[in-house]
Formats: C-alpha cells, structure tokens, sequence
C-alpha cells in the first residue's frame, strides 16, 4: 500500500512568538506514543497555513491483508509545528480506518483521494483538512493468502453502511 500525504487546508497558526507554522506529518498504524514504525513528511518552510508535501510512503512492510479485517485498525496521522527552540507542537490529528481505504476500490492498484479533518488533541474538532492520496496493491492480499489459505478473499465495491462513534482520546 501507498500512501501521498498531499496537503493541508486551514491550519490555525495558534503561535504568540511566531509569524510563520513550519508544518510536518508523521504518519503510523499504532496509536501515539506507542508507534514502532513512524514515517515522517519534510517539513514545509513555505506553505504556512496550507502546506503541501507531496511525500510518498511504501507501507507494504508493515501492512498486510488482516489489518483490513481488523474493525479497528486506523493510519494515524499526526501534524506538526517545528518550532525553532522549543521544538515541535502538535496541531492536530485524524485517524484513516482501514475500511476507508478499501471502501470502493473496483480495480485493486487504483489511486484515491481522501480528505480528513484534523482534530485537537482531546478529539474534539480542530482546525484544517488534511489530503492524502492511497493507492492499494494486489499484493497485500495475494502475501496473506499464501501465509494463511483460510483468510477469506477480499472483495471490493460494496457498499457499507457506517455508524459514527467517538474517536479515542490521547
């Protein structure tokens, strides 16, 4: 799987001391702090309140077909301030749920866009949009099947009904 962190819409520079947000995304599939594999954009010197990056993330290494079948498996995706002495802040997050990725991919290898609202680190609603693109390859499921012939094949297309539920705090 492939994921574009694209760009960022309608950050809020919160800063007293600062002018410019110098804005960067770290993206992982655990939930912070307790991330093992954490992948990080370049940071955006000029884009300020709406960055973009363009970086491109391989996440077949980490990723294969059970955390498509795991309700509960999300891409969290973290944005940043680079802050000149006192390091970086937290902007917000949001968090991809697996089933968004698969959710109406016809032909496996297509490439889609999706857009996320950021959220304050308590949950609640925050301020920005971030846009990344995913493109999902055959091989994840063709790898699981072989491990484990009982995994059912999965098929795409179909449509979902979904229940909106609270997002975890951290």
């Amino acid at each position: 799987m492939e994921i574009t962190i694209i760009s960022a819409q309608g950050l809020k520079n919160s800063s007293l001391f600062s002018q410019h947000i110098k804005p960067f995304i770290t993206l992982t599939t655990t939930p912070p702090p307790s991330s093992c594999h954490v992948y990080t954009t370049t940071v955006d010197h000029e884009g300020g309140v709406n960055p973009t990056w363009g970086d491109k993330f391989d996440l077949s290494n980490i990723i294969d077909a059970s955390f498509f079948y795991n309700k509960s498996s999300y891409i969290y995706l973290q944005l940043y301030t680079n802050r000149f002495l006192l390091g970086p802040r937290l902007l917000g997050w949001c968090g991809i749920p697996a089933g968004d990725i698969v959710d109406g991919f016809s032909p496996v290898g297509t490439a889609r866009t999706l857009s996320y609202r950021l959220r304050k680190r308590d949950g609640s609603r925050g301020h920005g949009v971030v846009n990344v693109v995913v493109k999902l390859e055959s091989s994840i499921f063709q790898r699981q099947r072989r491990v484990n012939p009982n995994v059912p094949e999965m098929r795409f297309g179909r449509v979902a009904v979904g229940i909106p539920v609270r997002s975890p705090v951290w």
